[in-house]
């Protein structure tokens, strides 16, 4: 056992001085995940771990997952991540007066992906449906979902990589990293600095139609160091237009129709990337007014908009505090 000893130290010595260095962990699951940090070993696993804890708990897809429980009505005892979504959801339904509505999904599919089914929608059954959505018909009871109506389906996609970008980044942080940038489907936490020593550049796609969705060109780069969450929530690739009048694919939970889409892209930083998420689809059922007025009595929050003015050209407009985070 003696002559163990020596090398065994001799392995933790080496162990010990292995140097921080960026390391990237990246993959597909519903959308690409590319996770930059600095540290001494590679972190996949433990990365790929909270990506599946997300799914366990949040993916509709999945018919053992705890959202899949709930939305069939099987008694389950919810787990900490599915709180914490529902949480920020009903408290963004709170202070958006319902706009954003995590049981919103009836209505979605009975409109069809890409609006495939714009010719059968009818107000009969709009009105159908809606009896049976509004974030006020299900509550949480300590860790167990209460609804109204049976019916009720809970849907987390508005916010679902908004909270895998805010998982990854406390497992980034609790391991004491301080330079990454978790980026889960174009929602990304930043803190520190990327491989250059320098703030992590973040561009914010220009809104031009793009069926192929490989437009890459951008409209605007924001510069990060701090820990904050940034999400962007647009809808010009994903619209019809009926009467002269463009309508997006985001949903008024309140009238059951296709929102009318005067921001073309709403990009909008928090603490945390699922709040940030959470308000950029908000934005874009709200309109760039009523958007403008909830963000006012939200200072946390700062946004950055790109819409189209009455010529077609593009415009932007942003809050006082996201200036400091434009590249000029």
């Amino acid at each position: 056992m003696k002559r163990l000893i020596p090398i065994l130290c001799l392995v933790l010595a080496v162990c010990a001085c292995s140097p921080e260095r960026y390391h990237v962990t990246q993959g597909h699951t519903h959308t690409y995940y590319r996770i930059t940090y600095r540290y001494d070993r590679p972190l996949d696993n433990e990365i790929r771990d909270e990506i599946q804890r997300f799914y366990h708990s949040l993916n509709p897809f999945d018919s053992l997952s705890i959202v899949s429980a709930v939305n069939a009505n099987r008694d389950v005892e919810v787990d900490s991540i599915f709180v914490h979504a529902f949480r920020v959801a009903e408290e963004v339904s709170r202070q958006t007066d319902g706009m954003f509505d995590i049981t919103c999904a009836p209505l979605i599919n009975a409109w069809g992906f890409g609006f495939k089914n714009m010719g059968t929608v009818t107000p009969a059954l709009i009105d159908s449906l809606k009896t049976f959505v509004g974030h006020e018909k299900v509550r949480l009871e300590g860790r167990r979902v209460v609804k109204a109506d049976p019916r009720v389906l809970l849907n987390f996609s508005a916010v679902g990589d908004g909270c895998i970008c805010d998982l990854i980044a406390r497992k980034l942080d609790s391991l004491g990293i301080d330079d990454y940038l978790v980026d889960i489907g174009g929602e990304m936490t930043a803190k520190g600095v990327n491989t250059k020593g320098l703030p992590w550049h973040i561009g914010i796609n220009k809104p031009v139609d793009d069926s192929t969705q490989t437009n890459n060109e951008i409209q605007q780069i924001i510069e990060l160091s701090d820990r904050r969450g940034i999400a962007t929530s647009g809808d010009y690739r994903n619209f019809y237009v009926r009467d002269g009048k463009k309508y997006a694919h985001t949903i008024n939970p309140k009238t059951g129709y296709p929102a009318a889409a005067d921001i073309l892209s709403a990009t909008i930083m928090a603490e945390d990337c699922i709040v940030a998420d959470a308000y950029a689809t908000s934005c874009m059922a709200l309109g760039r007014e009523e958007a403008k007025r909830l963000l006012a009595r939200h200072p946390e929050l700062d946004y950055f908009f790109i819409y189209a003015d009455s010529t077609g050209a593009f415009r932007t407009e942003w809050s006082e505090g996201m200036e400091k985070y434009l590249v000029k």
